[in-house]
């Protein structure tokens, strides 16, 4: 939870940007928002001279909030709430659609931590409202499904779930959700193909977007098939992923591709911007040149960039 206190903003420098009208959204249940939230993120950017409408909704709310405030069409669209509220917002508006700002108010925080790097909510906003810029944002999309950060597709997507009934603090869950996961290891391979059409088998493929991946061209997904053999090769590439040196590990494949297709014996296990999925036994794949626009810095640092993609990589074990 961001503990700290409104900071105080005098005679705030004017917005760059074009931007008189915003609708907000907050998730005051998220990961890391908290009580007074929406009247903080309120009082925020009404001191930049700034029109706002700030929906303070519940979680089953949350959905039809960001809706109705994308449909409100606003200069801009600011949310905070967690990593799925994110990608809806984006992916509900599109490449003409509104600006979006997606504040950290997740666990994960995948998007926004891309976007302002590892900062408060409160200290993403400000940068945003006094040095953001428009930056079209690529991404991609699997089986219909936006992502901006990072896919990963196959069994050791499983341990998400396992994450996730421990935030939900259903303990008894999390152990069989964790056994599930174990039992899955090294049994439930993933085929794809990408541009080529060379049939490859891997234990789990990474999707990275431009917006995190280092590769040398930007206008593709990273793949990086993850293939150990053993829980010894799991062991080491976990080690490597913690480190940031993921790529040179020998069980990993990494190239370049605009798009592929995926299968598996059933539904294939996911996590899509840090939620987890289940997706058709059959998927395609493909690169989103403009997926959203969003309002943000110029650019996240470059050790910023390097921590937040060795997460978006890194097996969810």
């Amino acid at each position: 939870m961001d503990g700290g206190g409104d900071q105080a903003i005098q005679a705030p420098p004017p917005l760059g940007v074009k931007v008189r009208r915003v609708e907000a959204v907050v998730n005051a249940a998220s990961g890391s928002v908290g009580p007074g939230a929406a009247e903080a993120l309120e009082r925020i950017i009404a001191s930049y001279g700034l029109a706002v409408r700030v929906a303070n909704a519940q979680p089953k709310e949350i959905g039809r909030a960001v809706r109705a405030a994308v449909a409100a069409k606003p200069d801009l669209l600011v949310v905070l709430a967690g990593d799925g509220t994110a990608a809806l917002a984006a992916r509900l508006a599109g490449p003409d659609g509104p600006l979006i700002a997606p504040l950290p108010g997740g666990t994960m925080n995948m998007l926004p931590h891309a976007l302002y790097g590892p900062v408060s909510w409160r200290d993403a906003l400000n940068a945003t409202l006094s040095d953001g810029v428009v930056r079209p944002i690529s991404g991609g999309e699997v089986d219909g499904q936006s992502f901006y950060v990072a896919a990963i597709l196959g069994a050791p997507a499983l341990w998400a779930d396992a994450r996730e009934a421990v935030r939900a603090r259903h303990l008894k869950l999390a152990i069989s959700r964790a056994r599930r996961a174990l039992a899955r290891a090294f049994s439930h391979k993933l085929h794809y193909t990408l541009g080529d059409g060379t049939l490859e088998t891997t234990e789990a493929l990474t999707l990275m977007c431009p917006l995190v991946s280092h590769g040398p061209v930007q206008n593709a997904l990273e793949a990086a098939a993850l293939d150990p053999k053993d829980a010894a090769e799991a062991l080491r590439l976990g080690f490597n992923a913690v480190t940031g040196d993921w790529r040179h590990d020998p069980s990993v494949r990494a190239t370049l591709t605009r798009g592929g297709v995926a299968w598996a014996r059933g539904r294939i296990p996911a996590v899509l911007d840090g939620e987890p999925c289940r997706l058709n036994p059959r998927v395609n794949f493909r690169y989103l040149p403009i997926a959203f626009r969003a309002l943000a810095p110029a650019e996240v640092a470059a050790d910023d960039r390097a921590a937040i993609q060795t997460t978006a990589a890194a097996p969810h074990r």
